[in-house]
């Protein structure tokens, strides 16, 4: 047997050794020419997950995968202003909907390219197929046109953007190794290397609803991420975001695309705005728009406060298809017209507080899973996501309850709630005796580049 052959190298990998670069590359060349066998991919990507990668095995499997496809061409004038945002997912996380705007709305080109989640509430794009007409899928010529027009785009990863991925991310789901910090490092660093960013921010969330657990883990990664983005030539900056209880107040396509606009419109809730403004102004001073993170963080809040956030949001929606009507009532009607563009849920149902006490959290993972099954999420690829499903918290983390008192809102298209599933939401509500309290940040640390 060779010893470059696929089997020596998985068996060196298990073995604890490491990969040279030219294994790494011959393996992920295997891999998009679909030459490599599905249960060697398998058993390569668990090797990976137990034995682990150094630093110089991550690089050179970042390169591999961003290589294995084409690498997206911007104007020479747009050089040091490309950027964009990844985020670990999360439960309620409409960030994109309103950092990409803002930021074009401060002079950046925001590239974003974007997926529809597997799992509880779907991802992105999901919210964003909500709106009649939207359309996600652009070739890369497209996407330049776009970002003329608007300054940003969010858009689904192309067949001839990082191939290997693609093949390598469907497998992981399906081989627990979803969690393997040099396969996560290499996944989301590869896309972005072929997209040609100068700056990228990662939002890596911890906690009960998250990916990684633990704070040291989300660490780990983040500061994987960072040295591995930076000898990419990306600008990488991390920040460690809490993701025990869903973000803002809703949770469901549809609904999120409403929060969103509040946001936009320099409104909604506080933990949502806080967790643009500091991505955005982590940006913003890695790609040179601001002296420091906190006086981008300032900038981009006023874009979200003047209405320039709004406006290219709204140039955004007509630039991906969606009619210059709908997109000016979206961004310019009342919240019933909002809603009715939307479309809503069939049935609306209220949770009561079992007891009087102090919101203490609100598990957002029993929610979503609950949720999910009500129809907001899929299992395979191919499902299809009903937007009106969701639900509204009507309460906040320290707020104090009385027994009875209204907490959550279900939106969805059944008669009634399941007792099982009434059951499991009650459970999401944690009462405490305390008085009430402000609650803490979301960002618990920033991971910078050295």
């Amino acid at each position: 047997m060779a010893e470059g052959s696929i089997p020596a190298l998985i068996r060196k990998k298990r073995d604890g050794e490491r990969l040279q670069d030219e294994e790494i590359e011959s393996f992920v060349r295997g891999v998009t020419a679909g030459t490599v066998q599905e249960g060697q991919i398998g058993a390569m990507l668990m090797a990976i997950r137990l034995r682990g990668m150094d630093a110089a095995e991550t690089l050179a499997l970042a390169r591999a995968m961003a290589a294995s496809g084409r690498a997206l061409a911007w104007p020479e004038g747009w050089r040091g202003r490309l950027v964009d945002k990844h985020s670990t997912g999360g439960v309620g996380d409409k960030v994109s909907l309103a950092l990409a705007p803002a930021l074009a709305a401060c002079g950046c080109k925001v590239p974003m390219i974007s997926g529809r989640g597997l799992g509880h509430t779907g991802g992105t794009l999901d919210k964003l197929e909500a709106i009649p007409g939207f359309s996600a899928a652009q070739s890369p010529e497209q996407m330049r046109r776009i970002l003329e027009q608007a300054g940003c785009c969010i858009v689904g990863q192309s067949e001839e953007l990082a191939p290997a991925d693609r093949v390598l991310y469907a497998l992981r789901d399906v081989t627990a190794t979803v969690d393997s910090q040099p396969l996560v490092t290499a996944s989301i660093l590869s896309k972005k290397a072929a997209e040609k960013v100068s700056a990228l921010v990662v939002d890596v969330k911890f906690g009960s609803a998250a990916l990684f657990p633990t704070l040291e883990s989300a660490r780990q990664l983040a500061q994987s991420l960072v040295a591995v983005g930076g000898r990419l030539g990306i600008r990488t900056a991390a920040a460690l975001s809490r993701m025990d209880a869903p973000l803002g107040r809703c949770v469901g396509s549809s609904l999120e695309v409403l929060e969103a606009l509040q946001c936009l419109e320099g409104r909604g809730p506080a933990d949502l705005r806080e967790l643009v403004t500091a991505l955005g102004g982590l940006l913003l001073w890695q790609c040179g728009a601001a002296p420091s993170a906190a006086r981008g963080a300032g900038r981009l809040a006023r874009a979200l406060d003047d209405g320039s956030a709004l406006r290219a949001f709204e140039a955004m929606l007509g630039a991906q298809g969606v009619p210059p009507a709908s997109a000016r009532l979206l961004c310019a009607g009342s919240a019933a017209q909002r809603r009715r563009l939307l479309g809503q849920a069939a049935t609306r149902q209220d949770l009561p507080a079992p007891r009087a006490g102090t919101v203490q959290q609100v598990e957002a993972l029993p929610l979503a899973r609950v949720l999910h099954e009500l129809g907001a999420g899929r299992t395979r690829v191919g499902d299809t996501i009903n937007p009106r499903v969701g639900a509204e918290l009507l309460v906040s983390v320290g707020q104090r309850l009385q027994p009875g008192q209204p907490w959550l809102r279900v939106h969805h298209d059944g008669a009634e709630l399941g007792a099982a599933q009434r059951q499991a939401l009650q459970a999401a509500l944690a009462l405490c005796e305390d008085e009430p309290f402000e609650p803490g940040p979301r960002v618990a640390e920033l991971v910078l580049p050295r």
